[in-house]
């Protein structure tokens, strides 16, 4: 196992400066490292994602729900923070994997959320709205089971990112299935994701604008989640937005 990745500024009760070049080289290394080390990978992006949060409220006692949470990373670094977590993940596959067990995780369609109204102090998503088929209806659950003053927390690969195609990425630039037979042809497997089926073209401007269209939440933050300059510019440029924000973060606040 590899030692942890530190973020620039990073100590146990100080978060990293954000934005910053450290900051970010240390999220893309550890990212081009995923499949490989998915371990530190997670850990630093959750680490990230738990002092995003703080800034705007105290995760100690809170209740988060970590919607597509996978085998519970972003789930365990809020509990070491003091909250208390429900994990919501569809996929027995994706719950189970890397041999781990989540705490108070159950299934269920994060379009569908099996939550009263206002349950949540916080409500998170990460990387989970490009693969789900209705992302407006996903947002919208969030908001609903999020209280008034809490946070929903919500980051997603738009599909003109660099990385939009995720593993087949760049090449889906040139069509989807076409980027899906080169990746079959170089690695002799499958493709992960397929497009319309587990995974959809999610824009940021149509999302911005249902978002902002919204009595219920006010927006605190819209920004390239891993952009070490220009983080909260880049998002609010049209057209080149979609292809320069790489990966879009959205922490709203529930109003009353």
């Amino acid at each position: 196992m590899s030692s942890p990745t530190t973020l620039e500024g990073s100590t146990p009760d100080r978060p990293p400066h954000d934005p910053s070049l450290r900051r970010s080289l240390a999220l893309f290394r550890s990212f081009r490292q995923e499949q490989t080390d998915p371990e530190n990978c997670y850990e630093l992006l959750a680490r990230d994602s738990a002092d995003q949060i703080e800034r705007h409220i105290s995760l100690d006692d809170a209740l988060v729900i970590d919607i597509g949470g996978g085998s519970g990373y972003f789930t365990e670094e809020f509990r070491l923070r003091g909250a208390r977590t429900c994990l919501v993940e569809p996929d027995l596959r994706e719950l189970t994997a890397q041999g781990r067990a989540p705490h108070h995780a159950v299934m269920a369609d994060g379009c569908r959320l099996p939550f009263a109204d206002g349950a949540a102090d916080v409500c998170f998503s990460s990387n989970v709205l490009e693969h789900v088929p209705e992302p407006r209806t996903f947002l919208n659950e969030m908001v609903r089971v999020t209280r008034p003053g809490g946070l929903i927390y919500c980051a997603f690969t738009n599909w003109f990112s660099p990385w939009g195609g995720h593993e087949t990425a760049p090449w889906h630039y040139f069509g989807a299935d076409r980027a899906r037979r080169r990746y079959l042809k170089r690695t002799g497997r499958p493709a992960k994701h397929t497009l319309g089926r587990n995974l959809f073209a999610v824009h940021i401007g149509p999302t911005m604008r249902h978002v902002r269209s919204r009595a219920d939440v006010t927006v605190l933050t819209a920004r390239s989640r891993y952009a070490p300059f220009l983080a909260e510019a880049l998002p609010r440029l049209p057209g080149i937005r979609e292809f320069a924000t790489w990966n879009l973060l959205l922490i709203l606040r529930r109003l009353p």
